[in-house]
């Protein structure tokens, strides 16, 4: 019988997916100065393009994997990007999805109180 708790199952499985899809482990050493996991976070469209995301939404910094640096031409120094678990499922900015988490760059997160429940209007 396995005593691993559903969430902690679920987790397990989540982190196996990704790491099949990615053809790599996920790193578990967080970095100094990256948010907690567990921070609630909103995330945020860019000023500059109708995306990532069709909406703003909330969710929680996860622990499927430990936040990693973004590579890419269009990052930032030390930028990183970490696993957000969403509170409802989410359509990216192309239209494809229901996403349930998914990796986001920083530059979209901003923190959100705890007790957040949904986004202000405005």
């Amino acid at each position: 019988m396995n005593s691993e708790p559903p969430e902690g199952s679920r987790a397990r499985r989540d982190r196996e997916a990704a790491e099949h899809v990615l053809g790599r482990p996920l790193s578990r050493q967080w970095p100094a100065g990256a948010l907690p996991a567990g921070t609630r976070v909103r995330v945020v469209k860019d000023p500059e393009w109708d995306g990532p995301w069709q909406a703003e939404f909330l969710g929680v910094i996860d622990t499927v994997g430990a936040p990693e640096p973004v590579v890419h031409a269009m990052a930032r120094p030390g930028e990183l990007k970490y696993w957000v678990s969403f509170d409802t499922p989410q359509l990216d900015a192309a239209g494809d999805g229901l996403y349930r988490r998914a990796q986001i760059w920083d530059r979209y997160l901003r923190p959100a109180p705890p007790d957040s429940t949904k986004i202000p209007a405005g």
